[in-house]
């Protein structure tokens, strides 16, 4: 019998998860999540379980509430890039989760380097 989308969702995001931390270790984790309305990303440690800074479209100031698209990615990466180094983070790997990494998340992921970020 075939696959749900969901059961693929989840095998892929549990497979992208558990190769990074692998090869990642110690480092922290932007964590992407997308939804039909909106799109969040965390900055995760892992160590000690803390969100050390977030971003979404659902913030009044970032002005893309309620967006999902190209430029309300571009928008989200740029904030969680400026973010990270208000909280003294440089290095992080990204965790696309079980999202491919084309359009809004590739959007999020290069504004956010094109911020000072390295991922």
């Amino acid at each position: 019998m075939a696959n749900s989308k969901r059961q693929l969702f989840l095998k892929r995001r549990l497979r992208v998860r558990n190769k990074l931390r692998r090869t990642n270790a110690g480092r922290m984790r932007l964590s992407v999540h997308r939804s039909n309305k909106n799109i969040s990303v965390q900055l995760i440690d892992d160590v000690n379980g803390v969100t050390l800074a977030s971003a979404s479209t659902l913030e009044k100031d970032l002005g893309v509430v309620g967006k999902n698209n190209i430029e309300a990615a571009t928008k989200v990466g740029a904030a969680i890039a400026e973010r990270a180094k208000k909280a003294g983070v440089e290095t992080a790997y990204f965790d696309r989760g079980g999202f491919l990494f084309h359009g809004k998340v590739k959007a999020l992921a290069d504004a956010a380097r094109e911020g000072g970020l390295k991922i």
